[in-house]
């Protein structure tokens, strides 16, 4: 048979791809052709129409909306999360196989659902008959997912910027190069009416502006695309402009994350008013993001925006207090929580408490925010590198499937993507998941102990030179690799022992 599918995750990175590949090595192994679309951060090269048109049946492996899901229409559909495609890519070919002969065998089903298709635009995995957990839980990480990638550009560059005023300036480097700056006519030296290529700092100075740049688009990003995920389009101007005030009045990554629910609820709201004939035209250009906009801007600025920057500040007041008994069980927390589900929504949470933190940390070079980031980072890293270890000490505890991805897992370890260590998990969640939750929390504990610190939001090894303490973190970062490793191995070798035994 002949199958497409649609492959996506929150964040577009590991997931999306590591699902795909395993939907199409099933597909193979049963002696049917797949072409996969990956939906990811990097944008989807299409399936051709005609591909689609020849397929007997679709599966969409996605924690995002499908984008242009009419494309599939009338097709018989498998329909599960991301991860699903990753630990069971085989069941996922056969359910696809048995839909594909229940179609052809009952033609007044497939003529239904032909009927039943959208037309165009988006078909969301969150509909009515959701629960408002899982519908919450799909808005936040779809705004999280299109923030992302402004988190990493800015906050490389900024490191980047920080990295080379410290080696031209010293020390004071780091603040010296805020002076030079890209808008203020009045400032003392401005980068945008003169700049000196052979000048150190200039370039130090470029990098962080831009960098600041990015950054501050992140919390627009996540509310206007918080709002989307509500509203669709009717969203994004209440989101957008609503996250702009929440940046505008210090209320932070709490107060995107107000103004993109609100935005996308009051569009939607709008969005659905039964009006004259007259005035639908002009209702999604004019009336909606006219309308939603104020009501959303009115209630943050004179309502909601105080209180939640009071909170914001007693958040960053009490990061600020932290002590050493703190920041460990802040780390060892946080740490477990990155080891727990490997790039879902726990590990998420964690990610972007860390990330949005940065934002708060102002230029100290030893900012708790900074701790927090690098802490995240190692625990993140620990899972995927600990399989790549055990299986390279260890591999005939591990089939020959799993050796080839614990190869894989040295990279994807080192580039601080938890979801290397998916395949394994899936095919042994309870001594993997513990293993990894246990290794995980001591580096995020250890980190924090040892005082290391990132202003890169992503990276790994690769952004190295933008961590303080580094040979510290990388001691955290083996020790924790070494413990989960160890337990995995000392797991697998004790039920091999008693399998053996019983045989």
């Amino acid at each position: 048979m002949k199958f497409v599918g649609v492959t996506s995750c929150p964040t577009g990175i590991a997931h999306t791809y590591m699902a795909a590949e395993a939907l199409e090595q099933a597909a193979k192994d049963a002696g049917h052709e797949m072409v996969v679309e990956t939906q990811g951060s990097a944008g989807s090269d299409p399936i051709p129409q005609s591909v689609i048109d020849a397929a007997d049946a679709v599966i969409f492996a996605h924690d995002l909306p499908v984008k242009d899901a009419h494309r599939f229409a009338g097709k018989p559909t498998v329909d599960v999360g991301v991860k699903r495609a990753i630990s069971d890519g085989p069941a996922l070919v056969a359910q696809a196989v048995a839909a594909a002969a229940d179609f052809k065998a009952n033609p007044a089903k497939a003529a239904a659902a032909a009927a039943a298709a959208p037309v165009g635009g988006l078909a969301t995995k969150v509909d009515s008959s959701a629960s408002l957990g899982t519908q919450i839980r799909q808005w936040l990480m779809t705004g999280v997912s299109y923030m992302i990638p402004f988190v990493a550009a800015g906050g490389i560059l900024i490191a980047l910027g920080f990295m080379l005023a410290q080696v031209a300036l010293g020390e004071n480097g780091a603040i010296d190069i805020t002076k030079y700056d890209i808008v203020a006519k009045d400032a003392a030296f401005s980068i945008m009416d003169s700049f000196n290529p052979f000048s150190l700092t200039m370039w130090a100075a470029l990098l962080f502006r831009v960098g600041v740049a990015a950054f501050g688009f992140l919390v627009p990003v996540l509310s206007g695309f918080i709002a989307y995920a509500i509203a669709d389009r009717p969203g994004l101007v209440p989101g957008f402009v609503g996250g702009a005030l929440a940046g505008t009045m210090g209320a932070g990554f709490l107060g995107g994350l107000v103004t993109g629910i609100l935005g996308g609820l009051v569009a939607r709201w709008i969005s659905r008013w039964k009006v004259a004939k007259g005035v639908r035209g002009v209702m999604p250009v004019v009336v909606t993001p006219l309308l939603s906009t104020l009501i959303v801007g009115g209630l943050f600025v004179i309502v909601l925006g105080r209180p939640i920057k009071a909170l914001m500040e007693a958040l960053t007041n009490g990061l600020n207090g932290l002590g050493v008994g703190g920041g460990l069980a802040l780390g060892l927390v946080l740490g477990a929580m990155m080891g727990f589900d490997l790039g879902g929504p726990v590990n998420k949470v964690a990610y972007t408490f860390a990330t949005t933190g940065i934002t708060t940390a102002g230029l100290a070079t030893n900012a708790p925010q900074f701790k927090i980031m690098a802490a995240v980072m190692a625990a993140g890293m620990v899972a995927p590198l600990a399989m790549a270890l055990a299986t390279t000490l260890r591999p005939k505890l591990f089939t020959e499937p799993e050796q080839e991805n614990g190869r894989a897992a040295w990279l994807l370890g080192a580039s601080f993507i938890s979801e290397g260590a998916i395949p394994f998990a899936a095919a042994d969640p309870v001594r993997i998941i513990a293993s990894s939750v246990v290794g995980s929390a001591i580096t995020g504990g250890l980190v924090m102990a040892f005082g290391a610190t990132s202003r890169a939001p992503h990276g790994g090894i690769w952004v190295l030179p933008l961590i303080g303490n580094f040979l510290l973190f990388v001691l955290a970062l083996a020790i924790g690799v070494a413990v989960t490793a160890g337990i995995v191995v000392a797991l697998k070798s004790r039920d091999h022992s008693l399998a053996d035994a019983a045989a």
